[in-house]
């Protein structure tokens, strides 16, 4: 069976065709993944550090008391 060709919108084809004229970019856009989201790969250490700091939440978020 083939491939499936569903909808594109107009700013995936610009995106597609832009990183094929500047390869350059999908390195820098991998960095910015991995300092903004990609946290999967913390030591122990660091990990205890952060829960250590974290303040815990109030049984009711919006009560200012």
């Amino acid at each position: 069976m083939g491939k499936l060709k569903g909808y594109e919108s107009e700013y995936t084809k610009f995106m597609r065709a832009w990183l094929q004229q500047h390869p350059e970019q999908i390195d820098e856009q991998q960095r910015g993944r991995a300092l903004w989201w990609d946290r999967g790969n913390l030591t122990p250490e660091e990990l205890a550090r952060r829960a250590a700091m974290r303040e815990p939440q109030k049984a009711y978020y919006y009560d200012v008391n």
